[in-house]
């Protein structure tokens, strides 16, 4: 039995795929000018696309119209995460997308005070 074919006009990425496209789409680079993107960094389109411009940066900015994730964006682009955050880092560098980071968790700083939180459980116990 033969794998499953993707969806008309997409490809799945695999190692057999031309590395001379992933070399194109990124102009010869291996890694971004920098650190904004982890999996979950959250990037939202600043702008629409413009004639002209690459059609991976053109598709990333329509699917930016709301919040996504770098994982999700790669996922759509059937790109690895390495190539998406290349093309992200070159949207950042111009201004037409923003990255934010999904907030941590409360550091131990910003929880209630232990005592207090003893004090509040005994209350609910004794109603």
């Amino acid at each position: 039995m033969t794998p499953p074919l993707p969806p008309a006009g997409r490809s799945r990425f695999s190692r057999n795929d031309d590395p001379d496209r992933l070399y194109t789409l990124t102009q010869g680079r291996s890694r971004s000018g920098s650190d904004a993107f982890d999996l979950v960094t959250l990037v939202v389109g600043e702008c629409e696309p413009t004639p002209g411009m690459q059609s991976e940066h053109a598709a990333i900015l329509r699917m930016c119209s709301f919040p996504i994730a770098v994982v999700e964006i790669a996922a759509e682009l059937n790109l690895p995460v390495s190539i998406v955050r290349i093309l992200l880092s070159d949207l950042l560098d111009t201004g037409r997308i923003s990255a934010r980071h999904p907030r941590a968790a409360p550091s131990s700083a910003e929880l209630p005070d232990h005592d207090l939180l003893e004090q509040v459980l005994v209350g609910l116990r004794n109603l």
